[in-house]
């Protein structure tokens, strides 16, 4: 079944000039102009792409964005999909299968976060270094096709070392600020009350959000090296908790953006 979507999806791309590609891009919330940077060869709306879900979000494009970028064939997704809008796990992560099959070496997520450790500012990137699931569901429960990945994906290094260095290398040159912490994905839609807030800094979280961990997942069982930056867009201080301001979120990532665009750019560049 999943093999027959995936033929079906990758015939109908093919058809719109989308052959292959080097390098896969997922833009989260605020984080999607990004997308603007590629030398567009074809963008495609994902109502239009057989078995690919719809994003609900109003801040996600919903496109599949195709074309060359810092001398490589990207695929980008402007937009993702979450547990919260309704979606199976297999439903978010599926299109992560068409891209390993469209020929992607490597993958970028960006995502907006609330950030819980406290010496770190909001506005800030932050590199994930590993990460904490607390969602419901895997996206990999169920029988286990071995054309795909092994039953037991291993995940001790679930985030690419050598790409995590390169843009740590690459944010020292350009004299920006990157952390690396831990992020944690729940469900969502809410935000945390501040006893949850507490409890997820007990266990070890730097950053909070509500997607990401899912595709990673995937990435590793597909052996798709994968490098993840947050941006942390709000403080969650459960001493001094305030109701959240999503447009200062939004607008929070958007100024964020550029420079995680230049990071993404070089990193591009040499993998």
């Amino acid at each position: 079944m999943l093999k027959e979507q995936i033929s079906e999806s990758l015939n109908f791309l093919k058809k719109k000039g989308i052959v292959e590609a080097e390098v896969g891009i997922i833009l989260g919330t605020g984080l999607g102009s990004m997308a603007e940077d590629i030398d567009l060869i074809c963008s495609l709306s994902y109502r239009e792409i057989p078995h690919f879900p719809l994003s609900t979000v109003e801040t996600h494009e919903g496109k599949l964005v195709y074309g060359m970028l810092a001398g490589k064939k990207v695929l980008a997704m402007q937009g993702r999909f979450h547990y919260y809008e309704g979606y199976s796990m297999k439903e978010i992560t599926f299109p992560l299968y068409v891209m390993k099959s469209l020929g992607i070496k490597n993958l970028l997520i960006s995502n907006a976060a609330g950030n819980l450790n406290l010496n770190w500012k909001k506005g800030e990137l932050m590199i994930v270094g590993d990460h904490i699931d607390l969602l419901p569901e895997n996206p990999l429960r169920g029988v286990n096709d071995p054309y795909f990945g092994p039953r037991w994906p291993d995940m001790s290094r679930p985030y690419s070392s050598d790409l995590v260095e390169k843009i740590e290398s690459i944010a020292v040159k350009q004299g920006i600020t990157i952390r690396k912490g831990v992020y944690v994905a729940v469900q969502g839609p809410n935000l945390e009350t501040a006893s949850e807030y507490r409890r997820l800094k007990l266990i070890g979280a730097d950053a909070v959000g509500m997607s990401t961990v899912p595709e990673v997942i995937v990435s590793n069982y597909l052996n798709i090296p994968v490098c993840v930056v947050s941006v942390l867009t709000d403080d969650c201080d459960p001493d001094n908790l305030f109701p959240a301001d999503i447009a200062e979120i939004i607008a929070l990532a958007g100024q964020a953006e550029r420079v995680l665009s230049k990071l993404f750019f070089e990193l591009i560049e040499i993998v």
